[in-house]
């Protein structure tokens, strides 16, 4: 025969209080004498009392909890903005829940939705970090409370926050032309991501806008074998003094690359990266890099679903999260 679960009445009778009592300390609110609540939470841990949450939910209207629906968790821009959501959200009082989608594709992101729906959440967050199969706009169903992170122009349609991956990546061309380098070749990431598009796009335009020769785009996939693999390429090529990659772990591989083929950074090639991973200071040489507020992001996240929820955040437009040049060792004047 199955144990009866125990109730807030028994609870309520066993601490000698209200079930009204019992209620406000299971949901945390702060008018209850100190001596009271402390004899309520030990009726409830002898009696193995726990809060049903979906009723709590359904009486206040809320589930105090966020979806966030990513691709992958194996980029360094997705993990730190999670940490970032899951940071802020937790400082009110909300719990997050991941809903991976393993393909990008319509369906796939139409059934994390559904998933997000089945796991009672209040809102959700995708990090949208790469482009559907077919370039099609991402579907979100309709009357759901999205905010859109790390994703294309669809401000029009959703809030966005993004990092401002244009003014970065001219930030990261500008210093190694002002180091009087003649031009800047570029590892971008893959081709089907936003941010790396982003990147490219105002690599390709700092160039131009300067009347410098713009050299052949090479794509890696972010990480640090690739960005070994094209660097090699390019220790080949002698007019090569100045690199610009998309991300600081191909940055890491385009430095191993140099050093094997004996050019020396900076005094032969300097190198910029992208993101300032918490690693990039003890690379060998320091590697200058652009900063991306990887906590603001999370936390403008947090604030625009939120505001939906609550009924007083905006529908639609996008938010831009300044990025900072960190200048370190791995850059120097030309010396031709």
């Amino acid at each position: 025969m199955a144990t009866r679960r125990a109730s807030m009445a028994d609870v309520a009778r066993l601490a000698g209080v209200s079930a009204q009592t019992v209620s406000r300390v299971s949901n945390g609110e702060p008018n209850v004498v100190d001596t009271t609540r402390e004899t309520v939470l030990r009726a409830m841990a002898e009696l193995g009392y726990r809060p049903n949450s979906a009723a709590r939910a359904l009486k206040r209207g809320a589930f105090r909890a966020i979806g966030v629906i990513t691709f992958t968790l194996a980029t360094t821009g997705n993990v730190r903005t999670l940490e970032g959501i899951v940071a802020s959200a937790a400082a009110q009082d909300h719990a997050v829940t991941l809903i991976p989608v393993d393909a990008p594709t319509q369906d796939a992101v139409r059934g994390a939705f559904t998933r997000a729906g089945e796991l009672a959440v209040d809102a959700v967050i995708a990090i949208m970090e790469t482009h559907l199969v077919g370039d099609a706009p991402a579907f979100f169903p309709p009357g759901v409370k999205v905010v859109v992170a790390d994703s294309d122009d669809a401000g029009d349609r959703h809030p966005v926050v993004d990092t401002d991956q244009r003014a970065g990546a001219r930030a990261a061309v500008e210093h190694l032309l002002g180091l009087g380098h003649a031009t800047v070749h570029h590892v971008a990431g893959p081709e089907h991501s936003y941010a790396a598009q982003r990147r490219r796009d105002a690599w390709r335009a700092t160039l131009e806008a300067a009347g410098r020769p713009v050299p052949g785009v090479l794509h890696g996939d972010w990480s640090p074998e690739s960005g070994y693999a094209l660097g090699l390429r390019l220790a080949e090529d002698p007019s090569c003094t100045a690199v610009f990659a998309a991300n600081d772990q191909m940055a890491l591989g385009i430095l191993r690359a140099m050093h094997d083929r004996g050019r020396r950074v900076p005094d032969e090639v300097s190198v910029v990266g992208f993101d300032d991973v918490p690693e990039a200071a003890s690379f060998i040489p320091p590697l200058t890099t652009i900063r991306q507020d990887f906590e603001q992001i999370g936390a403008l996240c947090v604030e625009r679903v939120l505001g939906q929820v609550r009924g007083d955040g905006p529908a639609t437009g996008t938010t831009l999260v300044p990025t900072e040049l960190v200048v370190r060792e791995s850059t120097a004047p030309h010396r031709g």
